[in-house]
């Protein structure tokens, strides 16, 4: 098996040694304990007792592969349905020899793990993870590297190997169909997103090149096709420049390079559960940050008096724009969460925030902390940075009520999660 921590790799000679898991770690390894070190491995299962030789060794802390399997194997092991899938092979999913009820468990027990170790929370609320209803072709969009030869693939275990694939078993049927199709002959491609919205003939191809030149094209197929160069700033090629998806009775426009959640129907289960967290009584004002297109900002304004979204990435401010015209209530501010917080007057009821994965800069969360919201909904999709922002907010007045984790991304390891905060004691404004 091929480990993708970085650091110096132990010999091939290291001989082997037994080894019995115990847990699942955030990252996607299965973890057990040989002479007081915690050693991480893939693609085995807490539980199992394997012959193991280390790959990396980090001191306190070692990484193995998994040479063979002594005794029974789990009963949470499945066989996995994807041949590129395993040691060695394509590095975009980690967990699909686990049956898919299991990796729910495991979710739940990390967030838990990283909250109790990470964030100071002793006794963390942790409710069970929200299963998506497809555990396979639930994303509407993907990102495929491009082999020298020219063929699309993933990057692989080891981080630096393309390995070519011609399908995707937890893509949209409409893009395993649209890869079948597609031959892009491109010297300078290096990447190509593929995108669908709602609608099944919705189709849209980013590329990207190593040139940062928009390539020649001479394609015949049916789908918009968009370049995006250095400054992921869209230009258009071929058709559209964005794709249309449909949450709940609203409609959201996504241009070629924005951010949308890839799990439709997931998505939807997240507005519900910052709504239901929220319980706008209707005079609320409500700040909404990293707000993207407009997808938690939309609903809120249904139900709040005032919502003053910020985003900093230009195409998605015109997205939201447009996707929020009908709605006079908000306030759309274009700039970075850090710079916008300290111009703003406030005072704000309750903040939604949806980060990306490295979590909130501190200026950040400390911008929200001085205008004293009395709730806080925070949108996570990793459980390590919502952990340390979580202990963060706890020297600054505020605690974690809950977390429900929602599993976004079937057969791998990452986690979305929606977590509480309530203002536990009145801050003194600066003066």
């Amino acid at each position: 098996m091929t480990d993708s921590a970085a650091g110096k790799p132990t010999p091939k000679s290291t001989p082997p040694f037994d080894l019995e898991l115990t847990g699942m770690a955030h990252g996607g390894n299965a973890i057990g304990r040989l002479q007081g070190r915690t050693i991480f491995v893939p693609y085995v299962l807490p539980g199992e007792r394997i012959s193991a030789r280390l790959t990396q060794d980090k001191g306190r802390f070692a990484y193995a592969e998994a040479l063979s399997l002594k005794g029974k194997p789990s009963t949470e092991r499945v066989e996995p349905p994807c041949p590129y899938f395993g040691p060695g092979k394509c590095g975009g999913c980690h967990w699909q020899h686990i049956r898919y009820e299991a990796q729910l468990r495991f979710k739940e027990n990390i967030v838990r793990d990283q909250l109790q170790r990470l964030g100071g929370v002793a006794h963390p609320q942790v409710f069970p993870t929200i299963g998506s209803p497809d555990p396979y072709e639930y994303r509407s969009h993907v990102t495929f590297s491009i082999t020298p030869d020219g063929h699309p693939g993933f990057v692989g275990t080891d981080n630096e190997q393309v390995i070519a694939v011609d399908d995707c078993l937890i893509m949209r049927p409409e893009l395993r169909g649209l890869l079948h199709e597609i031959e892009l002959d491109l010297p300078t491609l290096a990447r190509v997103r593929m995108q669908v919205g709602s609608d099944s003939a919705d189709l849209l191809l980013a590329l990207t090149t190593t040139d940062d030149q928009p390539p020649g094209l001479e394609l015949d197929i049916p789908a918009s096709v968009n370049f995006l160069p250095s400054d992921n700033v869209p230009v258009n090629l071929i058709g559209s420049t964005h794709v249309r998806y449909q949450i709940r009775h609203r409609q959201f426009r996504v241009t070629a390079g924005g951010f949308f959640q890839v799990n439709l129907p997931q998505a939807e289960k997240l507005v519900d559960l910052v709504l239901e967290r929220l319980d706008l009584q209707g005079d609320e004002s409500v700040l909404d940050l990293y707000a993207g297109v407009g997808l938690f900002t939309a609903f809120l304004a249904e139900r709040a008096s005032m919502v003053t979204s910020v985003e900093s990435y230009p195409p998605a401010v015109s997205d939201a724009d447009e996707n929020l015209a009908d709605l006079d209530n908000i306030e759309l501010i274009e700039g970075s969460v850090e710079d916008v917080l300290g111009a703003l007057d406030g005072p704000f009821d309750a903040v939604v925030v949806d980060p990306p994965r490295q979590g909130l800069e501190g200026a950040a969360l400390d911008g929200i902390v001085r205008h004293q919201p009395r709730l806080i909904v925070y949108v996570s999709c990793d459980p390590a940075t919502l952990a340390r922002d979580t202990k963060r907010f706890s020297t600054q007045g505020y605690a974690l009520r809950h977390v429900q984790p929602v599993d976004m991304f079937p057969q791998t390891y990452h986690i979305e999660a929606v977590a509480v905060f309530d203002r536990v004691q009145p801050r003194s404004r600066s003066r």
